[in-house]
């Protein structure tokens, strides 16, 4: 089995251990997501999201949209590097979105309407790893109040085969800057697997470790993702 996959729990473990703090306040949760990409030209896609957040077994919140994406020219040689046959935008060296996200809320809190800017580049290392830097901003509305968030997520990948099996396991590690706290409010470790069935889909799973520092008492937030991801 590769090296990079048997890495993976020992990198998972060094994130928590790296983020946590003490806190007050834990929360586990679920996100079942889908996700669709529309391809328009070799330049542009539109891509649909629908996910939700699942609590105690109780639907708390929400998050839908539509988004734009953009690229520039595709990085040489993607065969060297085993390539990535799905998502095209992993085949480019930058990759820019824009997007609006509703997020109605199940637990009385109010809902928020949010504007996305996204700009991400990669390029490829060597065994054919891909690293990641996706550089974000988050144009909020939360029940007539404007903040904004700026997020950097910086995700390491790989696609591999054990025998039949394909999959893109990979890590990433996110920071947030939240304008209401004026400071830096969230961080997030993620460790996961996509697992492509055929042209049009992929299967992917994922852990995902929280620790929000903006609001007292601190929360810390473990979650299990859950997104089927078409392709057209």
């Amino acid at each position: 089995m590769s090296g990079f996959l048997c890495r993976l729990p020992v990198l998972a473990a060094l994130l928590v251990a790296g983020f946590a703090s003490p806190a007050r306040a834990q929360s586990t949760e679920f996100w079942p997501e889908i996700s669709t990409f529309v391809k328009l030209n070799d330049q542009m896609r539109l891509y649909f999201l629908a996910t939700k957040v699942e609590e105690s077994g109780e639907r708390t919140s929400a998050e839908l949209g539509p988004n734009i994406d953009f690229y520039l020219k595709p990085i040489r040689n993607v065969k060297h590097w085993g390539g990535f046959r799905l998502d095209d935008s992993k085949n480019r060296f930058l990759h820019l979105r824009a997007g609006y996200r509703y997020l109605p809320s199940f637990s009385g809190d109010p809902d928020e309407n949010r504007v996305v800017l996204e700009a991400t580049a990669r390029y490829p290392l060597v065994r054919g790893a891909l690293v990641s830097n996706r550089f974000r901003t988050d144009l909020r509305f939360v029940g007539g109040e404007y903040s904004w968030r700026f997020r950097n997520r910086l995700s390491i990948e790989k696609e591999i085969s054990i025998r039949r099996v394909r999959l893109n396991p990979y890590v990433r590690v996110e920071v947030f800057y939240d304008s209401r706290f004026q400071e830096w409010s969230r961080t997030e470790g993620i460790v996961g697997s996509a697992f492509p069935i055929n042209r049009y889909w992929e299967l992917e799973g994922y852990v995902d470790y929280q620790n929000n520092t903006g609001n007292s008492p601190n929360q810390q937030i473990y979650a299990l993702g859950a997104v089927l991801n078409l392709y057209f």
